[in-house]
């Protein structure tokens, strides 16, 4: 008995260490063993042997490419303005054995990487500059941490701002800023539309004073024209001077009595005498 016990002892010691020795690594991972607490070997998917009870697999990273989110964050502006930005990080591990030892925690290193590098560009740049260069800001990031991370083994394939938006209370400052703006564009429209009427109509009064003097004076000439024909025609008779004025005169007292503010028409009972009066103070 005792002697089958040591052999299903050694059998099970056998197996153990043959698992032990033998390593299957999936596709799209890499294996980091280390031999007495020091690197040895990165083992690529398949089939990898080692040596049992000396080698360990340490570490177990993905070749594949890794989406990192980088939380939002308040940006101060080169105009002080605050914004909220954040981004996501593509990368992939081309050196697993540098990821693992030249940085302690290469997903939060590179998280706040580019939370860095993103305050220092935005930071340098106008509210509105940043709210519209996108891919200015996204060119600038890359270039800013490519090289670092580099030195860990890692690549990365591109980054992306998801939002860049002002903050709440910049945000209500915009838009009380905006409502202003539209109120002084409407107050400017209207005071530049009562300015243009106001000219149009003393344009128009003008343009009338100017008809009515030139109406005038070519009725004085048409007066003076017919006063002179009147008095070539007559000569010295008076009948005929007579008639015409009387005739005036006519006309003048009936408009007189049609008028609503007429209450009494007087009448000379001497008209022809009222005449020559009229002639001899001419």
């Amino acid at each position: 008995m005792d002697g089958l016990a040591v052999v299903i002892a050694l059998a099970i010691l056998v197996i153990v260490t043959l698992m032990k020795g033998v390593r299957t690594v999936p596709q799209g991972y890499k294996h980091i063993v280390q031999r007495l607490g020091k690197y040895h070997v990165t083992l690529n998917p398949g089939l990898n042997f080692i040596i049992p009870y000396i080698d360990d697999v340490a570490y177990k990273l993905t070749t594949k490419d890794i989406v990192l989110d980088i939380p939002s964050q308040e940006v101060i502006t080169e105009d002080n303005a605050v914004i909220i930005a954040n981004a996501v990080a593509y990368i992939n591990i081309v050196a697993p054995e540098k990821a693992v030892y030249g940085v302690e925690n290469y997903t939060f290193a590179i998280q706040n990487l580019v939370q860095t590098a993103l305050r220092s560009i935005v930071g340098e740049m106008a509210l509105d500059s940043a709210l519209s260069s996108r891919d200015q800001i996204k060119a600038k990031l890359k270039a800013a941490i490519s090289e670092d991370i580099a030195d860990w083994g890692i690549t990365l394939k591109t980054v992306e701002i998801q939002d860049i938006n002002p903050s709440p209370t910049m945000q209500a400052a915009m838009e009380e800023q905006a409502a202003a703006e539209r109120q002084r564009r409407a107050a400017v429209t209207k005071a530049e539309g009562e300015k243009q009427a106001a000219i149009l109509e003393a344009d128009g009064r003008l343009e009338a004073s100017r008809r009515d003097a030139q109406a005038q004076v070519v009725l004085a000439k048409a007066s003076g024209a017919a006063i002179t024909l009147i008095s070539d025609a007559v000569g010295n008779e008076e009948l005929p001077v007579l008639y015409l004025l009387g005739e005036k005169y006519t006309d003048a007292l009936l408009r007189l009595s049609s008028s609503n503010n007429a209450k009494t028409v007087v009448l000379p009972a001497d008209l022809p005498q009222a005449l020559r009066g009229i002639l001899n103070k001419a």
